[in-house]
């Protein structure tokens, strides 16, 4: 049997690792005939909260939120989340419309699988299906600790928290340019964008961030550890 080219799965990819150690060659080919790659500009929509759920979804780079509107269309952002995790919910496998919003951050690249495919693989191989569970699994359980880690914090300490992430989880870096506006930080944090504005004032006012336009630069980052972590 002729074997899978496997130069279409994304290197270092949770996908591609749960595709190659649990599907055959041919499994595989057909998975790559049906993957679609498209790139999103910074703020555009990936997907409308209600739209009907007709592909697999994974991040292959870039930043994206995942929000939703509630009855007053203010936006709740429920995660940002960072490259090659799966943006889809679970409720993927169960519900024809997406129960949420994702919007790019930053320009960003999304791979797609039709959900049917991948639906008929899932029930034709528990081991596929088990290791797909697992890394969304793991996905939301750090979404979940997240809001909870945020919602035990006061105001600063939740500022400083989301900087720290971008810092540790996004950049990997002190210095980067904040990929959302002082209303989406509010909105992810649970509080306003008036005592967002401030907060990062008092930062920068105690010497611990730099601020330039978009730029955050972290000045003493023990101290925003410690802002963090008594918050």
């Amino acid at each position: 049997m002729e074997k899978a080219d496997k130069s279409c799965l994304c290197e270092n990819c949770e996908f591609r690792e749960v595709v190659i150690k649990y599907l055959d060659d041919e499994s595989i080919k057909k998975l790559c005939a049906n993957k679609k790659e498209g790139l999103y500009r910074k703020g555009e929509i990936i997907y409308y909260q209600d739209d009907k759920i007709s592909d697999f979804k994974y991040l292959k780079r870039g930043l994206v939120k995942l929000y939703r509107r509630n009855g007053l269309n203010d936006e709740q952002i429920i995660a940002i989340t960072r490259n090659f995790d799966f943006i889809n919910s679970m409720s993927v496998f169960k519900e024809e419309k997406y129960r949420f919003s994702v919007a790019a951050l930053e320009d960003s690249e999304i791979c797609s699988i039709n959900i049917e495919i991948i639906k008929k693989l899932l029930t034709e191989n528990g081991n596929f299906a088990t290791g797909i569970l697992i890394r969304m699994s793991n996905i939301y359980e750090k979404i979940i600790t997240q809001c909870l880690e945020i919602r035990k914090r006061n105001l600063a300490g939740r500022v400083a928290y989301v900087l720290l992430y971008f810092v540790s989880e996004v950049y990997n870096s002190n210095i980067y340019d904040l990929p959302v506006s002082r209303k989406e930080i509010a909105d992810y944090i649970g509080m306003s964008t008036a005592n967002v504005i401030r907060t990062l004032s008092d930062f920068k006012k105690e010497g611990i961030i730099n601020t330039e336009g978009k730029t955050i630069e972290i000045l003493d980052i023990k101290k925003l550890e410690l802002i963090s972590d008594k918050g």
